[in-house]
């Protein structure tokens, strides 16, 4: 069968994304579900155990020999991560029954900080699994190449839907201005209180609500 970009989103409740703090208040961890087997998902598809358990293997063997596996804000339509649109690297990944389990930290990078000012915001934060994999009939998935799990914001707003935080973000001039401050917020203390009330400006105009 044919190989097909699939991409499997898990909204905030079904994630239970836990947001975790370093001690000194550095960095960020997201960690919950970050895929799931034997159910059909919103896109009529089924992950059979051993295909996701296998991919979740390949995963945790990729972070052990290269330190992580890097993931994007937002889910992109291709296979390939895009350096300057990476927001995070997982960590860690493994299998609690049907449930692939991961953990990621958010990077100092511009989509890094965008997201985690999102995570400080009240924004709640869902995954986005991407991979390749033949589709049979009845919607069951074989033949799994997992390449990243992504991060969608899915605001708790009445009728809010999940977008393209980027590309929403650059058609908008807070947007921008708060995309701009990402780039120098890390060495430069005066700026993030600029960038915080950026990133809350952009959250509160409702941009993110369904059109």
């Amino acid at each position: 069968m044919e190989q097909k970009l699939l991409i499997e989103s898990l909204g905030a409740e079904e994630a239970g994304i836990i947001t975790e703090a370093s001690q000194d208040g550095k960095n960020t961890w997201l960690s919950g579900v970050y895929m799931q087997a034997e159910m059909k998902n919103r896109n009529g598809r089924v992950y059979p155990l051993k295909e996701l358990t296998k991919a979740v293997e390949g995963a945790q063997k990729a972070i052990t020999e290269h330190g992580g596996i890097f993931g994007e804000l937002d889910h992109p339509q291709t296979l390939t991560i895009n350096l300057d649109r990476i927001s995070h690297v997982i960590t860690e990944m493994r299998m609690e029954g049907n449930n692939a389990i991961g953990k990621a930290k958010l990077l100092g990078t511009p989509m890094g900080n965008i997201a985690a000012e999102l995570v400080k915001s009240g924004v709640k934060i869902g995954v986005s699994s991407r991979g390749a994999g033949a589709v049979n009939e009845s919607g069951g998935v074989s033949d799994f190449n997992f390449v990243t799990v992504d991060l969608v914001a899915t605001p708790s707003a009445p009728g809010a839907v999940p977008e393209a935080v980027y590309e929403s973000m650059m058609m908008n001039s807070k947007g921008r201005t708060a995309v701009t401050l990402a780039e120098t917020v890390k060495d430069d203390p005066e700026a993030q209180e600029y960038f915080k009330k950026a990133i809350l400006d952009f959250v509160n105009q409702g941009l993110f609500a369904k059109k």
